[in-house]
């Protein structure tokens, strides 16, 4: 079994904690939704994330690389799927769902940049691509969800 370089453990765990704040950042905006549709919308999405992260974890542990918990300090300086202050600055629905586009949009690309590495097992690239083309799919979601808040 080969093990993960440096490199790309580091992009893993990189998206990993990208993948908790997407998680914390979809739980909060369905707590501060008052909008039906909304609010389920993000609890899948916090779930589907929670669901992610778990196989990241199980996928990284697999080559024997470390797992980093998700909100360290230096993780937080460098994370860009979410930031929750400015997402809330306006309080609405509306700022909520063009956050979560900016954020997917965001993921896409950074799943992007780990499955072009050369060197991934087939095992994580097959998981990165099918939480790629899911997060792909979910941006139709919330493009019509704008339609409706």
């Amino acid at each position: 079994m080969s093990t993960y370089t440096e490199v790309i453990g580091n992009k893993l765990n990189n998206l990993l904690e990208k993948t908790y704040d997407a998680e914390k950042g979809y739980k909060k905006a369905a707590e501060n939704t008052k909008h039906a549709h909304l609010k389920n919308y993000f609890e899948r999405k916090s779930q589907e994330r929670y669901n992610f992260g778990h196989e990241l974890k199980s996928e990284i542990k697999t080559f024997g690389q470390e797992t980093d918990k998700g909100g360290s300090l230096t993780g937080a300086a460098h994370r860009t799927w979410m930031d929750v202050k400015a997402m809330f600055s306006a309080d609405n629905d509306e700022s909520m769902l063009e956050e979560a586009i900016r954020g997917e949009k965001s993921s896409l690309e950074e799943y992007s940049d780990v499955l072009n590495e050369t060197t991934l097992p087939s095992s994580t690239a097959s998981i990165l691509l099918k939480q790629k083309n899911i997060i792909a799919g979910g941006l139709n979601t919330i493009k019509k969800l704008e339609d409706i808040s």
